[in-house]
């Protein structure tokens, strides 16, 4: 199987070759872990966790190395840890934050059906690998002591910009980053800083300080996965500064040698058509939805959470709504209720055409839309092999992460009940409602479930409310 990629690098979708196929590697951006993770934050957890099982099943579990950092130094961390410190040593409270913090987000990801990464390397953890990372570019000329910092010169970096096709002229003529007088270019970065008796820190060649954010995950993405590796991979907001700076600092530090391949960066989320924040009150956790009814009026399971993620293709901006997971909750149920109605499905073989699509950069819209064709065929007394049809799209579920063979029974009872929940809220029709229900009729139209698409329309017309079909 040929898989196509495409690289932020080189702005060109490519024929993925990894440089040992023994030994395939890849590295993704994991939270700062100072707070609860927004639902922004699931997104790249779920498209490389798609990308590390395709890794999987094509070179072989064995052979796969998937690494997914923890941030935690950060000033955001140490400022709500001084909040939190008491009479205790700041090291000991930033350490109970973050564990707790990086606890629950943990929690989160699983439930939304991800894999554990093979590595999850803490930041506090590999200070020793940054200074040293940070030494070896102030040797080779790529770094300078100034003001009680360490900073890169981006100057000594001819190619500085290439990821985000920028040229170093222009960004310094539109910098809008703090020009601090012991920096020579104002696009200089922060390699290592200070840190005062009420900051956490670290005992270093240049004095007690904090390493910056960029050398983190250049020094533990060299500590696991080596010089040079096949993909790095976050969202689309990391490719400038941080990813950009992750290639000066690698690659100065390593002659030369490219950090990754293969870049790749997922699109923007958006709740209800506005970026989210907590001033506007569109600020939603993961957390919240599993285990609160604030967004929709109800709790949302974690493989549906997953699959209305996966409903628009990665690259692609989300636009985070009640009317998504209603559709995705409609079309969940019709594939529970189609891969068996009775039982545990059988271990079927997961579709080629199901796995063409994946290939080509993860086209997961298209994937479900072959989900939807196989539970179509399994209902349809025509065809020759239903169940065979329908073992397919149980091991096609299975294999995207939207279903484990040994729960489907239980799943099969949640997607009704949920299901029936959307259903009985549909009896008071705000607009909102409206909108959930044409967005569950168009769902069961191209799942072809005609029953239910009629008996949405049904219910809407009873109501005063007439659909016209185009």
């Amino acid at each position: 199987m040929t898989i196509r990629l495409y690289n932020t690098l080189t702005k060109s979708k490519d024929v993925f070759v990894p440089l040992d196929r023994n030994n395939v590697r890849m590295y993704v951006c994991g939270p700062t872990v100072y707070d609860y993770a927004h639902i922004g934050n699931a997104r790249p957890v779920i498209v490389f966790d798609v990308l590390f099982r395709l890794l999987r099943h094509t070179y072989g579990e064995n052979h796969v190395k998937y690494v997914r950092n923890i941030t935690d130094i950060d000033d955001k961390i140490n400022a709500r840890a001084l909040e939190r410190r008491g009479n205790r040593d700041i090291l000991m409270a930033l350490r109970e934050l973050t564990e707790e913090t990086q606890r629950v987000y943990l929690e989160d990801v699983t439930a939304l059906g991800n894999l554990p990464p093979t590595y999850t390397p803490r930041a506090t953890e590999h200070v020793a690998q940054m200074t040293q990372m940070i030494a070896r570019l102030i040797a080779a000329g790529h770094a300078y002591v100034a003001g009680g910092h360490v900073l890169f010169d981006v100057s000594s970096k001819a190619d500085y910009g290439k990821l985000a096709r920028r040229s170093l002229v222009d960004m310094i003529a539109g910098a809008r980053v703090d020009v601090a007088p012991y920096k020579k270019n104002a696009m200089d970065f922060v390699l290592w800083k200070p840190s005062d008796a009420q900051t956490p820190g670290w005992d270093s060649p240049w004095g007690f300080g904090r390493p910056g954010w960029h050398i983190e995950c250049s020094a533990m993405a060299d500590e696991y996965l080596g010089e040079s590796f096949d993909i790095h991979g976050g969202g689309i907001d990391l490719v400038f500064p941080h990813h950009e700076n992750e290639i000066a600092q690698s690659e100065g530090a390593h002659h030369n040698h490219p950090l990754a391949t293969v870049w790749m960066h997922n699109g923007y989320l958006n709740v209800e058509g506005t970026k989210m924040s907590k001033s506007l009150g569109n600020f939603v956790t993961i957390r919240e939805l599993l285990e609160t009814e604030k967004f929709g009026g109800q709790r949302w399971s974690g493989v549906l959470l997953r699959l209305a993620m996966l409903m628009t293709h990665y690259r692609q901006p989300i636009d985070w709504t009640n009317s998504r997971l209603v559709e995705a909750t409609i079309r969940l149920d019709g594939w529970m209720r189609s891969s068996r109605s009775v039982g545990v499905p059988e271990r079927g073989q997961v579709p080629q055409n199901f796995l063409d699509a994946v290939n080509d950069d993860l086209n997961t819209t298209e994937a479900l839309s072959i989900l939807d064709s196989l539970a179509s065929q399994s209902r349809s007394p025509s065809q020759r092999a239903p169940v065979d049809r329908a073992d397919e799209l149980a091991a096609a579920m299975v294999w995207i992460g939207i279903a484990k063979l040994e729960d489907f029974a239980e799943a099969r009872a949640e997607s009704q009940q949920l299901r029936d929940t959307i259903r009985a809220a549909l009896t008071e029709m705000p607009k909102e409602a409206i909108a959930a229900a044409i967005a569950a009729r168009n769902a069961a139209r191209k799942a072809k479930d005609f029953k239910e698409s009629d008996r949405i329309r049904d219910e809407l017309l009873a109501k005063g409310i007439v659909l016209k079909d185009g």
